[in-house]
């Protein structure tokens, strides 16, 4: 049988962890190695995963479109994107966060919807980025 994961066995993997990440913080290039290996398997999860690696990217273009710096895409595209951030911090969840792993999946599942629904303004928005030194 599985072992049932607290938030308690969480905490204590995290802090064994800790020691090698600051370890690797001193090198740049084996923290930007892992970050690949996990943008990889990210985008290996089924459907959504690889909508889920562009959520760096969508906030990103929020940030961009609030400071009027990248305004080439409709008010309504940045609204929707907002709302799924807005469902992620309130308290009416589908699926309460309290309910262990399965509380996540409804944020995951509207995360990854938005990220999906607005996919092509966010390539835009990433091409943009590149054409101006900013990628």
């Amino acid at each position: 049988m599985a072992e049932t994961i607290s938030f308690e066995k969480a905490k204590e993997v995290i802090r064994d962890l800790t020691g090698q990440a600051e370890e690797m913080l001193n090198d740049p290039s084996k923290v930007e190695e892992m970050l690949q290996r996990l943008e990889a398997r990210m985008k290996a999860v089924p459907t959504i995963g690889e909508s889920l690696s562009m959520l760096p990217l969508m906030i990103s273009m929020i940030r961009a479109y609030i400071r009027k710096e990248y305004t080439a895409v409709p008010p309504k595209t940045i609204a929707s994107m907002l709302g799924s951030v807005l469902y992620l911090l309130i308290s009416k969840d589908l699926i309460p966060d309290k309910t262990p792993i399965i509380g996540l999946i409804d944020d995951i599942a509207i995360g990854g919807v938005a990220l999906k629904l607005n996919e092509q303004e966010l390539n835009a928005y990433s091409q943009w980025r590149i054409d101006n030194g900013l990628a």
